[in-house]
């Protein structure tokens, strides 16, 4: 069985920071790979407007390029890889809840499941949730702030045996903290993509987690943030890799500064590999997205949207 860890965080960063050249404009163009003979439409969808997608900033000291060394997926490489892709059996994404999800503290599962079937033109949809006892999951307290805590080699175990046959992957949120190991402080998520299960935390997105207090809009915040790391995630399901091309939602992230930065879209490069994937709508998919993301708040990420779509309708 193969686990693949995702967004680990440990205490002790390298102390030399990995060497990171933001790429050219050749070497881009080879990560979107070649896009003759596909629809118009394709082709001004994953053509980079400078007006439109940042560049990748240069790593500061703890972010994630500074201390991984990452050389970026182009998407023939992608393809090459023969990632999981949804099927006529398989075409559901499920989101399992683990304890509670109080709406003082907690992203609605409503709104997570709407933006994650937006985001993925995908249906969605929410299992009843499931208790967390230690009869069913290994807990503990964590060492440094005695927060209570879930093993995640429990939780994927437990999700391997109970994934529905028409799922295409079953993620499990919990606004419980998480653990891999013992002799780890924690993790936001862990996932066995090859086996279609993961399991993602949005404790730490909640400023109170820090014993900060909410300010006003807090719930917007949450919710962002939340909704951030389960579009990041679902996609490593789909076989998509960190990015190192643009300023894109499949950057890595070391801290959470980090993960604030990024956007809550997709480079072309990553955009094509999951159209790829699950052959949706382009532009469909970004009206979709705007609209949801106008009624949850998130006024910027909409204005993108917008314009975005202004810019591939004018051509």
């Amino acid at each position: 069985m193969t686990k693949i860890s995702i967004k680990i965080v440990v205490l002790l960063l390298p102390s030399i920071a990995m060497a990171f050249t933001p790429p050219d404009e050749k070497t881009i163009r080879n990560a979107i790979g070649d896009l003759n003979g596909l629809p118009a439409v394709f082709q001004r969808v994953f053509t980079p407007d400078k007006n439109g997608f940042d560049p990748i900033p240069e790593p500061r000291p703890g972010d994630w390029l500074a201390v991984h060394n990452e050389r970026g997926q182009t998407f023939d490489e992608f393809k090459a890889s023969q990632p999981n892709r949804p099927g006529q059996k398989q075409h559901i994404i499920y989101l399992q809840p683990l304890g509670d999800f109080a709406p003082e503290h907690s992203p609605s599962n409503d709104k997570l499941r709407e933006f994650a079937a937006a985001f993925f033109a995908m249906e969605v949809k929410v299992l009843p949730p499931v208790k967390i006892d230690g009869s069913t999951f290994v807990t503990r307290r964590n060492p440094i702030t005695n927060n209570p805590q879930i093993l995640t080699g429990d939780v994927l175990d437990f999700l391997k045996t109970h994934i529905p046959a028409d799922a295409f992957c079953i993620l499990a949120i919990t606004m419980e903290d998480l653990y891999p190991e013992p002799s780890w402080n924690f993790v936001f998520g862990q996932a066995s993509v090859r086996e279609r299960v993961g399991v993602y935390s949005f404790a730490r997105y909640d400023p109170a987690f820090y014993g900060e207090a909410r300010a006003p809009g807090y719930e917007t915040l949450l919710l962002r943030r939340s909704c951030k790391v389960l579009a990041h995630e679902t996609s490593h399901m789909f076989g998509l890799a960190h990015c190192t091309y643009f300023n894109c939602l499949m950057n890595g992230s070391n801290h959470l500064t980090e993960a604030d930065r990024r956007p809550l879209h997709l480079c072309p490069v990553c955009l094509r590999k999951l159209q790829w994937s699950i052959d949706f709508d382009l532009l469909k998919r970004y009206s979709a997205l705007e609209g949801v993301y106008r009624a949850d708040g998130f006024t910027d990420e909409a204005n993108w949207l917008i314009q975005r779509l202004k810019n591939l309708q004018r051509d």
